[in-house]
């Protein structure tokens, strides 16, 4: 068997070290994906914009008479909107001291076919001016959609 020169085998450490480097981003970035968790408001889940059946965050508000708990068991439904859009959601465990009705939630879980939000994780707000920033944008944007909307039909109409 032949000897390789210096400057091949040189290469070929080269060639294996980053055959190995790219083994190694590709395993990290995968495992990044896989934990991604994307946050969609009620509004871009009406809109379909939201995944079925993968893992997201949704939030806003909870809606003021929508809390209802299920008898003898651990599983709450509740709706959660963005002044625009509703979306409904169903939970099972217990929910945080802070959350309420009209205050501010993050809930993360899946998307049912039948348009139901199932929760597996539902995050309060922790103090009387806080909301999660994601939540307050979406609320904030689908607001000023609603007052741009009523703008425009009220300047139609006269």
């Amino acid at each position: 068997m032949a000897k390789l020169k210096p400057r091949y085998r040189r290469l070929g450490w080269i060639f294996a070290g980053l055959a190995v480097l790219g083994v190694a981003a590709a395993l990290v970035l995968n495992a990044f994906r896989s934990n991604l968790v994307f946050f969609y408001t009620p509004t871009q889940i009406a809109a379909k914009e939201a995944p079925q059946g993968h893992p997201f965050r949704v939030g806003g508000l909870v809606e003021a008479g929508s809390l209802a708990r299920e008898p003898n068991s651990l599983t709450v439904r509740f709706r959660v909107t963005d002044t625009a859009q509703t979306i409904p959601v169903t939970f099972t465990g217990l929910l945080p001291d802070l959350f309420k009705e009209g205050k501010g939630v993050v809930a993360q879980g899946t998307l049912g076919a039948d348009g139901v939000f199932h929760a597996s994780e539902v995050l309060a707000k922790h103090d009387e001016n806080y909301m999660p920033p994601e939540a307050a944008d979406a609320v904030k944007k689908a607001h000023d959609g609603m007052t741009m909307k009523s703008l425009v039909t009220t300047k139609g109409g006269s």
